[in-house]
Order: structure tokens, then sequence, then C-alpha cells
């Protein structure tokens, strides 16, 4: 009978597997354009330069990502991808998503929402935990994040000094534009301090991993303006996944035995207070003192939770229908269209409980699997690198649950960049230590021991560079 092994021995090719020869490399193709696509989708240069609107850049990119992984791996006859446990809850909530769709307040919005963004964004989820699976590849990756973080911050600076604000000089508080005044993943203050934070902690692990000097201070430089950034957005989101990041990269710097980074980032913690601008600490008080918002949206928030609770009540199972959270809650507290700035209640809303439940398992599932990488790579000094960016993912995922609590972004690319990262890196961590028990002389003990590493159900090989799950025996 086959069942899945979940034993310590997972990892061990069957003995009637042909031997792994040295993988055979792909083009890169697939890769590059997705660094490509990623650069088109934070950066968004069509806004820019409007004549690449008609070329469609973004879609050429992730179609073009798509078609080269699968000619190589046709042509060198490999798996076109490993199963994760991620992939599998993702495709089971985009299959929830469809089943609900004729229940939904309105299909064709349903429809709409299902191929304008969720997939589009399950796709680059796909894609990143599939490609990136080498450290080459996480470390350029990661560095494409960290260099489109720099003109997106810098953008919020120049507005802040400009006085380029989206509400009228006479509102109760000032808020910048957005990168680009609308544009890409921070096309509001909010969007703006939210990708920010979430690409602060993956920066922080490139500028302790690197060794070479103009690259940490690329790298501080990345995370000194996104950190700036945030806090002239007067998001009090942000403010707090931002002190939740500098809390917890801290704890993570004071376990690395690096007490000077440590010290560093409480000095400049301490420094910040003094240096707000004028009114911030006026907005934060509004996160505990709701009633003190003179604009109302801290009123209006809390209002909408409330009543995205009772529809959660009334479509317990299938929900309103995917992205229907505004018509739903139109009908309950009047036509205000405003979604529910919650991701949570969103999955809630229009899934039902099934598909806040499929989400939080994923969100879980991610974070684990970081964690996974940096318990296993503990023991291998080769791979240290992979468990500094692991850290930082974790942050990240971490900065992402406590900002969903605040943020109408349920099927974005914001999550399913960095849960994707975390595939990533365990896909990557799988390829190195094979490779390495690989390349080991016959009959020596390899550096780097895949096999007792139990990331996963099944037994795992490498068949030409890519990895491929068979069932285990069991009796």
């Amino acid at each position: 009978m086959q069942a899945f092994d979940i034993s310590q021995d997972w990892w061990r090719p069957s003995e009637d597997a042909a031997p792994v020869t040295e993988p055979v490399p792909d083009t890169d193709v697939a890769f590059k354009s997705l660094v490509a696509f990623t650069i088109i989708l934070l950066l968004a240069p069509q806004e820019w330069f409007p004549i690449l609107k008609s070329l469609r850049i973004a879609f050429v990119a992730a179609i073009l990502a798509f078609v080269a992984h699968m000619f190589d791996n046709t042509l060198q006859r490999r798996p076109v991808s490993t199963f994760v446990p991620e992939m599998g809850i993702a495709l089971t909530l985009v299959a929830w998503s469809i089943i609900t769709i004729p229940l939904s307040y309105c299909p064709g919005g349903s429809v709409n929402e299902l191929t304008d963004h969720f997939l589009k964004a399950i796709a680059f989820f796909w894609l990143i935990g599939t490609l990136v699976i080498t450290r080459r590849r996480v470390s350029m990756f990661a560095w494409a994040l960290t260099l489109c973080s720099i003109p997106i911050a810098a953008t919020g600076l120049l507005h802040y000094q400009s006085g380029a604000f989206v509400t009228s000089h006479r509102a109760a508080v000032q808020r910048i534009a957005g990168y680009m005044g609308g544009s890409g993943l921070a096309g509001n203050p909010n969007d703006l301090a939210l990708i920010l934070n979430l690409l602060i902690p993956v920066t922080g692990a490139l500028m302790l991993m690197s060794r070479n000097v103009f690259l940490k201070a690329l790298a501080a430089l990345a995370i000194l303006l996104s950190m700036v950034t945030v806090i002239i957005t007067f998001s009090r989101a942000g403010f707090i996944a931002l002190a939740t990041i500098v809390l917890l990269s801290f704890i993570a710097l004071i376990k690395r035995r690096s007490p000077g980074a440590a010290v560093a980032i409480f000095v400049a913690a301490l420094a910040v207070p003094p240096m707000l601008p004028p009114g911030y600490i006026d907005r934060l008080s509004t996160i505990t003192d709701i009633d003190a918002d003179k604009t109302g949206s801290a009123q209006g928030r809390l209002t909408d939770f409330s009543v995205a609770l009772d529809v959660v009540a009334r479509n317990p199972v299938t929900g309103v229908g995917l992205g229907q959270d505004i018509l739903a809650l139109n009908e309950e507290r009047g036509p205000t269209w405003r979604s529910v700035h919650n991701v949570y209640l969103e999955y809630a809303v229009d899934l039902g409980l099934p598909g806040l439940v499929l989400f939080v398992a994923l969100l879980i599932a991610s974070f684990r699997s970081a964690q996974q990488v940096r318990s296993r790579v503990r023991r291998e000094p080769a791979l240290r690198d992979l468990s500094v960016v692991a850290g930082g993912v974790q942050i990240s995922l971490i900065a992402f649950a406590v900002e969903a609590f605040f943020h109408p972004i349920a099927y974005q690319f914001y999550f399913f960049c960095i849960g994707g990262l975390a595939i990533a890196l365990k896909n990557t961590c799988r390829t190195e230590l094979e490779m390495a028990r690989i390349a080991a002389p016959s009959g020596a003990a390899p550096l780097l021991d895949a096999r007792s590493w139990p990331l996963g159900a099944g037994s795992w090989k490498l068949e030409a560079g890519s990895w491929k799950l068979e069932a285990g025996s069991s009796s």
C-alpha cells in the first residue's frame, strides 16, 4: 500500500531510482523574467513611460517566466513543480473561491476579482517558490526587492518635502501621496507603508549577510529611507508593524550574539521620538482613543468591523462571494462603498469561515517553512546565509499578520510575495543539501546531510536539478 512517509528518512532516494548525476542547468530565462515581473510590479515603469502601457510589460514578463520554465522542464524531462503543503493550501483556497461564485452577491464581480487579482497573486506565489531554488537566486531576488524599495521610499520623502498630499491643507492629518499617484503596490500612503514594512526585514537580512562594505551601506540606506517614509505616511497600522519589526529584529540580533547591531537599533529607537513630524503622536493616540480621531476613519473602520462580523454570522460557510464584502457592507450600513479594512474579515465575509481558515493555515505554513529552514541550517555553516534570510522572512510574515488587521488587501500580491519567498528558501535548502550529498566523495559523510531534514511528506529525489515527490511505502 502506498502512503506518504513522514519519517526522518523521507529524503533518502528510493533504491530503484536511477543514479543522480550533476544537474542540467536551465537557461535562467524563467528566473530573470520573474525578477523583471517583480520589478515592474513594484516600480510600475509604465506610469513613468506611458508608451509601455500598450506593451503590457508585466503580462509579457509573467508569461515569459511561465513558458520558459515549462519549456526547460519539458525539454529536460523534469517535473514542472515540486509539491509543498503551502501550494496545496493555496490551490484549495482558489478552488473554494470558485465553488462559492454561484452563491456570490455578484457572480460577475467575483469572477473579475478572481481573474484580475487573486489568480495572478497565486501564480506569482508559485513562480517564486518554483524558480528561486538556489542561493544565488535567493540573493538576486532579495536584492531586487531591496533595490525597488529605494525609489519607492524616496518618492514618499519627495512628496512630503514638496507638499504632495492626498488631503487638503485644512485636513486634520496631512497624508502624503502614494508612489506614482496611485500606481503599483504603493499607490496610497497606507499601502506605501505596508510594502516598505514587508521589505525592511529582507533588506536587514541582506545587510547582515553581505560581506561587501558597499552592499552593506546600500542595504542600510534602503532601511533608513524605508523607516522614515513609513513614519511620514502617518499610517497607524504602518507604525504598529514597524514597531513590531524593530522589536523582533532587536531580539533576533541578541539571539545571534550581535550586541553591536542590537545596541544600534536600541539607540536609534531612542533617537526617533524627538524627530517625529508634528501631529504624529496625536495621530498614534487615536489607535487606543478612537473617538479622538478627527478624520473619522477610525470610527468608520470600527463600525465596519462590527457590521462585517454580523455578515459572517449570517453567511458562515460560503460567504457573500469573492471580493463582494463592499456590497454586503453597503447592504447593512448604507452605501459608503468602503471595503472592510481587515484581511481576516475580508476572507471570512467573502469566503466564509472555510476561506478564513485556509488563509490562516497558509500564513502559518509559510512561517513554519521559514522556521524549518532556520532550524535545519543551524547545523550547516555553509548555509548560514539562508538562515539569516529565513529569519528576515519570518519577521516580514509577522509584520504582514499584524498589518492584515488594518488593510483590505486579501487578494493582492503583498502576502504572496513574502510567502513565496518562504517556499523558495525551503526548496533552495533542499537543493543545496542534496547537491552537497551528491558531491561528497564515495564512502565519506557529506558536509551537508539532506536525509535528516523532514520538511515534507513523501520521498523526494533530485532529478536533473529539479525535485520530484514520490509516495513512500508503509505497512
